[in-house]
């Protein structure tokens, strides 16, 4: 062996002492989970802190897998690339399990229901179904199925896209926009809680929201969905439901 060779091999084992079994199950312990919190009421911020359905129902999903959350902030739309460039091990942000994501990442079961809808400002009647949006200013957020659902169903829609879920119900709010289409759970509550938009009875879709893992960790993927299952027969799963939905 050469003395380069007995050197990288030296280093190695040096890095393997130094990590150790301690350090190898520290990072057994750490689940990182990466989510967009703008998005009430699956995930935002209140009082500087991140709460929301989805960070609660995450941190029960670790706590019956015995990991810590180690929680990343990012944009909605980096969270499929962040995912798959192991920025983290989980995005869970009400992310709509599609045909399209599927390619490329791995979905837990489903964990809500939801499903697109329309929202316009409160007393405005030009909009009262799907069809009623052609030729409309609609704003969308940037990354979510409600962009490319528009281009495909609906091409004469003049897009208004933003980054921040916030800022599509406020340019319906300013009249900057005709209508928002986004998922139906955070609509419902911003219609509910500040009164100054209203969703349109009619759907455009009806889908389901998952948490995405990469497809290299089929492990984490099947201790996921038994964990759902059990927080689900346990009663976790609904009191979080009867207190977020």
């Amino acid at each position: 062996m050469t003395s380069a060779r007995r050197l990288i091999g030296f280093i190695g084992f040096l890095a393997a002492l130094t990590l150790g079994p301690s350090g190898l199950a520290q990072a057994q312990d750490v689940l990182r989970v990466a989510t967009d919190a703008t998005f009430p009421p699956f995930e935002y911020s209140e009082g500087g802190k991140r709460v929301g359905f989805d960070v609660e129902l995450i941190e029960a999903i670790a706590k019956v897998l015995n990991k810590k959350v180690e929680w990343t902030d990012i944009d909605f739309k980096g969270l499929i690339p962040g995912l798959l460039a192991k920025r983290f091990d989980v995005a869970a942000s009400a992310i709509y399990i599609t045909d399209d994501r599927k390619k490329v990442v791995d979905f837990t079961d489903s964990y809500y229901p939801g499903g697109l809808v329309i929202m316009t400002a409160k007393g405005d009647k030009r909009i009262q179904g799907p069809d009623d949006l052609k030729g409309k200013k609609v704003a969308v957020q940037v990354g979510t199925k409600s962009v490319n659902f528009l281009k495909d169903n609906f091409p004469s829609v003049e897009r208004i896209e933003v980054e921040k879920n916030q800022e599509m119900f406020q340019l319906v709010e300013v009249g900057r926009a005709d209508a928002v289409v986004t998922g139906k759970p955070a609509a419902k509550l911003y219609a509910r809680t500040r009164g100054t938009l209203q969703v349109v009875d009619t759907p455009l879709t009806v889908e389901e929201y998952g948490y995405a893992l990469r497809k290299d960790e089929p492990e984490l993927l099947t201790q996921f969905n038994d964990a759902l299952k059990k927080l689900k027969a346990d009663g976790t799963y609904q009191q979080l439901v009867n207190k977020y939905l």
